[in-house]
């Protein structure tokens, strides 16, 4: 720690350098007056580090709590610290195009305010999603109702779909320990989230592409601004772009100001390391050279052609040498977490801020890239078939002599300042006696006390989540509910997998029925059929009986399968069909447990 580079002040120059104006108060609330963003609430940051924070992570968030409207270059103009991510704004010859209108539509409209106080009332003229997750388009229709350009990646649809929607239950229970929004804002609770201060709680919306970038090389013109596009790696595909007649080139999230994730901690596919070191690789060769600025869809930008070009070959052999080494280290019988543990950063990187894991971390995506390789299965027949969690630890705890022997075992633990041991025997005391209130209170300050030390911002929010959690109970989702505008942008096939995942497959063992759905409006005719517990779906089906025949547009379709009454649809055959599927489909638990059986 000591050996850091502190004294280094060209971040705080970066950040700073182009500023314009502040949001005054940072304080963005919805219609109903609900505050969804408080970016004044992190005021306390620019207190000295005390104890209860990383020094390291202390500074990361000094840094994302720089807010307001930035120059970048000449017609290029950023929002910072409004959201969990940054609005690009590129003046065009009409307009305005916006590269990454934010989580909320609330704070993309204050953003975008903020820009126009300034720069004048610039219509909207184009929009530019440079990635499929929600920090990058969910604030749209807070900048545009749409009948502009809008591009996109190829497949940004598809992987919306599989991430916010199939998964979306799960991955917003889990989202809360990583951006941990029910913490306090104070120097011992919630300081930061990684690629930002935290998550707005605001309305999201979409509206569907109407461009999608398909190749590296792939050009377009909006309001008479060109881009020049590569496509990055997945999943899911992002898009780096430079903008040649102003010498800038957006990064997007492939290389910001911290390590970035290869398996997000709320979820998600692994990203491969190796495509992520080709595309820096590639981004050097395609653009050197042709800018002075590089600026992403978080923190701050780089300027200077040197210092760009530092800063991808660093974070091309990042990635690089997280990925050789785990592969050699797993030639050697290592397994994932003992690689993790061994794994060691070069100085010359670990003495380099952006290379640090405010938001991945170096033991984290060892994991990933273990897992991405072989799976979650190390090779140790003893892990083949353990016991759940609960089950393991009402043995572990019997073997010890009990609840209130494995607290003491863990306070001695605690003594010496082994917090991850005493951790992981406290979990198994909870686990074993959820009502154990000693092991509650005695696991959540170990918790705390792990997550005050944690470099990672989603490590600490994670620590800090389950020590409340520990102590007040389950904190329920903020929203959660998935945005109509994302089940309207839903294929046909999707909207059917979205019901697939959600039938109760004992239930429905003994259940056969099959549908045919015409949709009118589309020319597309689908079959479901539920059959052995699993919902299956055709395009285009060869003829045969049904057991109901439906006629329906596809909003018609939305509408029922939201439960509302629809008029209009034409039916033949056994209406009841309907209700049996119905009968069958689960409702997800937004507020499982996590820290507690």
């Amino acid at each position: 720690m000591a050996d850091l580079p502190f004294h280094d002040r060209a971040d705080f120059d970066d950040a700073d350098r182009g500023f314009v104006a502040p949001l005054t108060p940072a304080v963005i609330k919805n219609a109903d007056g609900k505050v969804v963003w408080d970016g004044d609430a992190y005021a306390f940051l620019d207190q000295e580090c005390p104890d209860s924070a990383h020094p390291s992570l202390w500074r990361h968030g000094r840094l994302c709590a720089k807010q307001g409207l930035y120059e970048v270059a000449d017609g290029i103009y950023q929002v910072r610290g409004l959201d969990l991510s940054n609005m690009t704004l590129v003046e065009g010859d009409t307009g305005v195009i916006v590269v990454d209108p934010l989580i909320s539509t609330e704070c993309a409209a204050a953003a975008l305010t903020l820009y126009r106080r300034h720069r004048g009332h610039r219509p909207v003229t184009g929009v530019v999603y440079t990635h499929a997750h929600v920090d990058h388009f969910g604030g749209v229709r807070g900048v545009t109702g749409g009948g502009i350009p809008i591009l996109a990646p190829a497949g940004f649809l598809e992987h919306t779909a599989a991430d916010t929607v199939y998964a979306g239950p799960a991955r917003t229970r889990r989202s809360l320990y990583v951006y941990g929004p029910a913490l306090d804002r104070s120097p011992a609770g919630q300081l930061g989230a990684g690629p930002g201060l935290a998550a707005s709680i605001g309305r999201i919306s979409l509206i569907p592409p109407t461009t999608h970038i398909e190749r590296t090389g792939q050009e377009e013109t909006v309001d008479g601004v060109r881009f020049a596009f590569q496509l990055g790696p997945g999943p899911p595909p992002g898009l780096v772009f430079l903008l040649p007649d102003r010498r800038a080139l957006c990064l997007a999230e492939n290389a910001a100001h911290s390590q970035h994730d290869l398996l997000d901690l709320r979820g998600a596919h692994v990203r491969d390391p190796r495509l992520w070191t080709r595309c820096l690789a590639e981004t050097s060769t395609l653009f050197a050279g042709r800018a002075d600025v590089a600026f992403a869809s978080h923190h701050w930008p780089t300027w200077g052609a040197e210092n760009i070009d530092r800063l991808l070959a660093q974070q091309r052999d990042l990635y690089a040498y997280l990925h050789d080494q785990t592969l050699r280290l797993m030639s050697k019988g290592l397994t994932g977490a003992e690689i993790a543990e061994h794994m060691q950063l070069p100085p010359a990187l670990e003495q380099v801020w952006h290379t640090h894991g405010y938001h991945g971390s170096t033991g984290h995506n060892v994991k990933a890239i273990y897992q991405h390789y072989l799976g979650w299965y190390d090779g140790n027949p003893a892990h083949l078939w353990e016991h759940p969690p609960r089950q393991s630890a009402l043995r572990y705890v019997e073997c010890l002599g009990g609840g209130a022997a494995v607290v003491a075992l863990a306070k001695g633990y605690l003594a010496e300042n082994d917090l991850r041991f005493a951790a992981q025997l406290l979990n198994h005391a909870v686990f074993a006696d959820e009502g154990n209130k000693e092991a509650r209170d005695l696991l959540a300050e170990v918790y705390t006390r792990l997550g005050h030390g944690a470099e990672n911002a989603a490590w600490r929010n994670s620590y800090l989540m389950g020590a409340l959690e520990l102590d007040d109970g389950i904190v329920p989702a903020t929203g959660g509910s998935v945005s109509p505008d994302l089940v309207a942008a839903l294929s046909v096939s999707q909207i059917f997998d979205t019901i697939a995942v959600r039938v109760d497959g004992p239930r429905a063992w003994n259940e056969s029925l099959s549908i045919d759905w015409h949709l009118t409006d589309l020319g597309q005719r689908f079959r479901t059929t539920l059959s052995n517990g699993a919902l299956i779906q055709q395009v285009d089906p060869p003829p045969r009986p049904v057991d109901l025949t439906l006629r329906l547009t596809k909003a018609q379709l939305l509408a029922m399968i939201m439960g509302r009454e629809v008029d209009g649809v034409d039916r033949e055959g056994d209406t009841r069909v309907l209700k049996r599927l119905v009968a069958v489909l689960d409702a997800p638990v937004r507020d499982f447990a996590i820290v507690t059986p």
